[in-house]
């Protein structure tokens, strides 16, 4: 019987989630398996990948084949370099404690590197979102400003109006005056 390691489908349309699983390479793909061993979320950023390593190195040790995408993840995950170590360890090559040392500073640079990304993406997305905030605040004060000119000149169209009005009124005031004069000498 060959024993492959595979990613089962789960979660609804165009938000899939998927659980890897060990199972004969004849079941269907989101059919019967032999063990479930974690999940793999691809639609957060970075991809979360939820693996119990200890029983995935079981069976790549007992012989089961990892599909190529499980490959990667096993291999992100460190599963492959722990396999790869653990074989030297069987053949004599390397001691365990040697090989504990190794993926031990290997997995603290691999969290680093995480670390890494993760801080990376969060600065990006606080960036563009204080960018968006500057640009709705520009704009905000572009309509308040033009909202300021447009009061403006209708006030000065206003305060010319009344200036007009009263222009003419001064005007004819003299000139009445002017013939109460005459009228009176």
């Amino acid at each position: 019987m060959a024993v492959k390691i595979r990613l089962a489908r789960r979660g609804r349309k165009r938000l899939a989630i998927y659980d890897v699983v060990v199972a004969d390479a004849r079941a269907p793909r989101d059919g019967r398996f032999i063990e479930k061993l974690g999940t793999y979320n691809p639609n957060t950023d970075p991809a979360s990948i939820n693996i119990n390593n200890e029983r995935a190195l079981k069976w790549l040790l007992n012989g089961a084949q990892p599909t190529d995408t499980v490959k990667a993840m096993l291999s992100y995950r460190g599963v492959l370099l722990q396999k790869h170590l653990q074989i030297g360890v069987l053949k004599g090559a390397i001691s365990q404690e040697e090989a504990d040392k190794k993926f031990e500073a290997w997995k603290a640079s691999k969290e680093e590197a995480i670390t890494g990304k993760v801080d990376k993406l969060a600065k990006e997305k606080a960036d563009a979102r204080q960018k968006a905030l500057d640009a709705e605040t520009a704009k905000n004060q572009a309509r308040l400003d033009a909202i300021k000119a447009r009061e403006e000149e209708a006030k000065a169209a206003a305060a010319a109006e009344s200036a007009e009005a009263e222009v003419p009124a001064a005007e004819e005031a003299p000139e009445a005056s002017a013939d109460g004069e005459e009228t009176q000498a």
